[in-house]
């Protein structure tokens, strides 16, 4: 085995080495970038996205990307295309061609095809002077002075810039299209992200207990609910009306103080003005609710602003949305 780098060294090089190029892209933006934003977004077709190689694995994170964002692409393998998938290419659509040299053989074969068919072009590429840079409607530049790889061969740096270019693009087009946390919910209705744009309080509470005393309850009356709803806190209410909290804490801290609990009601040892959120409220919101003061319960109320339950901080680990 020949004698390394540290790994640590190698490893902070490789990230300040592709952080350094992918920065450097800011300054090779122009008119085209601009230009193809634009003609994606009036376009009546979908994207379609291709390339070959490691260009071909970014190109299908790219159509991820522009699929979950409002914008519909489909992957094409360049190799495919022109041994039949080229009739993935519809009139309206507008093709991304993925390509560090920009002169693969491949490449070199499906570009003609894809203009006679009348379909614009989109280049993302590291030699705008290339073939595809020059034959591309939209050249985008992509160029990067060297791979991470040791021998500045395995793409790396280069790929990476293709995959924010990409993104670039995409971000672009979300914000154009005014696309909305619930449009994206409509693509994302599965796992954790999905139960963090759908989810509401209501369905984190629908099955838990409400606990609730009265203000001139007794501490035993209290201590009783607490146990019994197993959500360590109260709500404490006048009539309808939330008036405060008391949570289990606040039980222990009495008791570390006296043990005379006859001579106290609910109204001398609960906590004012306690934090609320509506059960019509999404559960993120809960949790950052949560977060942002430092607690694990929190009290839920509808409309009219009337109690109707707790949701914990377990709920929202039950979910997993924390």
């Amino acid at each position: 085995m020949k004698n390394s780098k540290p790994i640590l060294q190698t490893a902070k090089e490789t990230i300040l080495l592709e952080s350094s190029a992918i920065a450097n892209l800011a300054n090779l933006l122009d008119k085209h970038f601009e230009n193809a934003v634009n003609f994606i977004l009036n376009a009546n077709g979908r994207v379609i996205v291709t390339g070959i190689g490691k260009s071909a694995n970014i190109a299908t994170k790219i159509v991820a990307t522009f699929n979950s964002t409002g914008t519909p692409a489909i992957f094409m393998h360049a190799a495919d295309a022109i041994h039949g998938d080229l009739g993935n290419v519809q009139e309206n659509d507008v093709v991304i061609c993925l390509s560090k040299s920009g002169n693969t053989p491949e490449i070199k074969v499906l570009v003609p095809l894809i203009k006679n068919y009348g379909n614009k072009i989109i280049a993302i590429t590291g030699n705008i002077n290339s073939f595809l840079g020059k034959n591309a409607d939209f050249p985008l530049n992509t160029f990067v002075e060297k791979e991470a790889c040791p021998n500045n061969l395995a793409p790396t740096t280069s790929t990476t810039a293709q995959l924010v270019m990409g993104d670039a693009l995409a971000v672009c087009l979300q914000d154009l299209r005014g696309f909305s946390v619930k449009d994206f919910a409509k693509y994302h209705p599965g796992g954790a992200l999905g139960k963090r744009l759908y989810l509401r309080v209501s369905d984190l509470i629908e099955n838990n207990q409400v606990p609730q005393v009265q203000f001139d309850s007794s501490i035993a009356e209290v201590i009783v609910e607490i146990s019994e709803k197993r959500l360590g806190v109260t709500a404490v209410l006048k009539n309808e009306n939330i008036i405060g909290i008391i949570t289990d804490g606040d039980i222990r801290r009495m008791l570390s103080k006296t043990r005379d609990i006859n001579s106290f009601t609910a109204n001398d040892i609960m906590g004012g003005n306690p934090k609320t959120v509506s059960q019509d409220a999404m559960a993120i919101e809960a949790l950052e609710k949560l977060e942002s003061n430092s607690i694990t319960q929190i009290l839920v109320v509808d409309a009219d602003n009337k109690y109707t339950g707790v949701v914990h901080l377990h709920d929202l680990i039950k979910e997993g949305i924390f």
